[in-house]
């Protein structure tokens, strides 16, 4: 049987660590516990699990914290977990029989993130695979009988595990100042945070956190450097900016090059709205239409689903076809994303 260090990066967690720890605890052979500057009782709590609890002076750098607690992990696996998770006695079953079997050259397991859409997360699924279970020490070793090289690729296992997430408040305002921070600071944002950015701000930006962002995704979007994906994620924020400000001119601008390069639900949904409030409902409908079943979404899921669904429930109210209304309306109310 393998052993498993479990690494944690934790500040003022009072609420939640106690039972994110009750749930692992016999799962794990050792708790190492990286507090990051907590004021609550904290670091009294996890001293109940264990006497391996570290400060960490805050950076403003996740992967900085969470590489310090992977550096005082001493088991052969580790286990990486926040605070608002838990793992109920199915999953704690499961937890055990894949660690009593797990083979050593599995480098990464990747289990079940479940709970998502309750809590608007930037996730587009309710629940997915994440790598949890890292090998610490990796083993390089030779590939290919000629022209030989080293294996560049981890040895992934995906597990039926699922991790149940709980978290007891939104970290939006957090994480979006954090993106701004790094922008003002000039160190940029690779495409994979420009697109969790993006995303973020579609599944639980507010106006300002729009107007915030649409000079950089402007500069992007007109620097001719992205790809056809990344150009679409900073036109969707582009245009919703553009429609939070009233800028007529440049909504449609961003908008009808979407439009144009065959379109996605964000922008479409969006331009839903926009004529739903001119009161043009038949030009309204045809766009929310666009949005819930001729297009596909890429930052927030909903806009291809409820939320269209709604948007043409409302223009049909608006039109006197009540029962088309009521069609859409319960539509969007049994609307599910698929996992």
């Amino acid at each position: 049987m393998v052993t498993i260090s479990l690494c944690m990066i934790v500040k003022n967690e009072e609420r939640v660590l106690a039972r994110c720890l009750d749930s692992v605890r016999g799962l794990v052979d050792e708790m190492i516990i990286v507090d990051t500057g907590s004021t609550d009782a904290t670091k009294e709590i996890a001293a109940r699990y264990t006497d391996k609890i570290y400060d960490f002076t805050w950076i403003n750098d996740f992967s900085a914290a969470r590489n310090f607690a992977f550096s005082k992990a001493s088991c052969e696996y580790i286990y990486t977990a926040d605070a608002d998770e838990v793992i109920d006695e199915e999953n704690r079953e499961k937890f055990l029989q894949l660690k009593a079997v797990l083979l050593p050259e599995i480098e990464i397991v990747q289990m079940y993130y479940g709970n998502q859409l309750s809590f608007g997360t930037i996730y587009n699924f309710d629940k997915e695979l994440r790598p949890k279970l890292f090998k610490r020490l990796r083993q390089f070793e030779w590939v290919e009988p000629i022209h030989e090289t080293i294996r560049l690729e981890p040895v992934i296992f995906d597990s039926d595990i699922t991790i149940t997430h709980l978290p007891e408040q939104s970290h939006t305002a957090r994480d979006l100042a954090a993106f701004q921070r790094q922008i003002i600071n000039g160190k940029g944002l690779s495409a994979r945070l420009r697109q969790i950015y993006a995303k973020e701000l579609f599944v639980s930006g507010q106006d300002a956190d729009f107007l915030a962002a649409e000079a950089y995704f402007t500069e992007l979007a007109d620097s001719g450097t992205l790809t056809e994906d990344q150009f679409r994620e900073a036109v969707c924020v582009i245009v919703k900016a553009a429609s939070v400000r009233g800028d007529v001119h440049k909504f449609y601008r961003y908008a009808m090059k979407d439009v144009a390069a065959g379109a996605v639900s964000e922008v479409c949904h969006e331009l839903g709205n926009y004529y739903f409030a001119l009161g043009l409902y038949e030009e309204a409908a045809m766009w929310y239409y666009n949005a819930a079943y001729e297009t596909s979404s890429i930052l927030s899921i909903r806009t291809s689903g409820d939320l269209p669904l709604l948007g043409l429930s409302a223009c049909y109210e608006k039109l006197g076809a009540d029962e088309l209304a009521c069609e859409y309306a319960l539509k969007a109310k049994e609307w599910k994303a698929e996992e």
